[in-house]
């Protein structure tokens, strides 16, 4: 009884691939690498059919010796061809969060860790071929573009890794499914709107901050400052980027807030206009919250204030 679930599991393996993807790194074991001639592989087959008939009827010894050399060539073909994929090892790599619409790009790190070079590698993914060589003891990166329709999580489907090296005449195939995603983040919209005004709540008082009223002094430049305040002219006599610090009313805070949207819109043209927002007020080094239904995020700047509205944003409602 086992044996049979065995065969079917190997059965739907090399017919459909893997059903889930697989963690880790993915060894090719010679049970998941198959072959099969290809089409000039069956043309040469029947030719070498063809001259030993030839060579039977009409006793020609030269004939003999060039039908078994051809198929003995042949026979060698099909150990390079199957050497030159099995026991690789295949990992995931890194692939960065884009809109929708844009290409994602996924990394896989290919590592053989044999004594001779794997040629003429081809991986398939929706009909898309990728090419890469890999040296002996040696490993490359190998990036499968992958377009991103909609928002949410992208995981790769299957993907086919084959060869027909050295000659063509046979074709090597294995299926991979590597267990990584990518973020999609929803399209930013194209209209000219302007962003929400900011909220009075901050008060009238004076502070040394964010203002823009009065030049207050230099301080170090961080990743969250915007580029309209940083001393160009200090970068430019080589002494390190610095930040001008000025000093007026307290910034009010600036929310981008889902009822602030027109009652028409749908939900993902509101996920792109709110996409937008945050976009440009990131620009604009601003502090910014975001609002949305059942959530709210905290005024803040920066990169990673950005990264986690637009991921709120991408995974909204799935």
């Amino acid at each position: 009884m086992f044996q049979k679930l065995l065969n079917r599991s190997q059965l739907y393996l090399a017919f459909f691939g893997p059903r889930t993807p697989e963690p880790g790194t993915i060894f090719l074991r010679q049970n998941r690498v198959y072959i099969l001639p290809t089409r000039p592989g069956l043309a040469f087959g029947l030719a070498l059919g063809v001259m030993l008939i030839g060579s039977i009827n009409y006793t020609l010894s030269l004939g003999y010796i060039l039908t078994f050399l051809l198929a003995s060539m042949g026979l060698v073909a099909i150990l390079h061809t199957f050497r030159n994929l099995v026991h690789l090892h295949i990992s995931a790599g890194r692939v960065e969060p884009v809109f929708a619409g844009e290409t994602a790009w996924f990394e896989l790190f290919i590592e053989n860790r044999s004594r001779y070079e794997r040629s003429a590698l081809v991986l398939w993914h929706q009909g898309k071929p990728t090419q890469c060589d890999v040296a002996s003891g040696r490993g490359t990166t190998v990036s499968i573009p992958i377009t991103a329709g909609h928002r949410g999580w992208l995981a790769p489907e299957r993907i086919t890794v084959d060869t027909r090296f050295p000659v063509g005449l046979l074709r090597a195939w294995s299926y991979i499914r590597p267990d990584m995603r990518c973020l999609v983040y929803p399209r930013p919209d194209d209209g000219r709107l302007p962003l929400p005004e900011p909220s009075g709540n901050a008060g009238e008082k004076r502070v040394a901050g964010g203002g823009s009223d009065d030049f207050a002094g230099l301080r170090a430049y961080q990743s969250s400052d915007s580029p309209r305040h940083i001393h160009w002219k200090a970068a430019a006599r080589e002494q390190g980027l610095q930040t001008k610090v000025f000093s007026g009313r307290a910034a009010a805070e600036l929310w981008l807030d889902w009822n602030a949207l027109p009652a028409d819109l749908n939900l993902e043209d509101r996920l792109s206009r709110m996409t937008r927002w945050v976009l440009a007020a990131d620009q604009d080094g601003l502090r910014y919250g975001l609002r949305l239904p059942g959530m709210e995020i905290a005024p803040d700047a920066g990169e990673p204030h950005r990264l986690a509205c637009l991921r709120e944003l991408a995974l909204y409602g799935l």
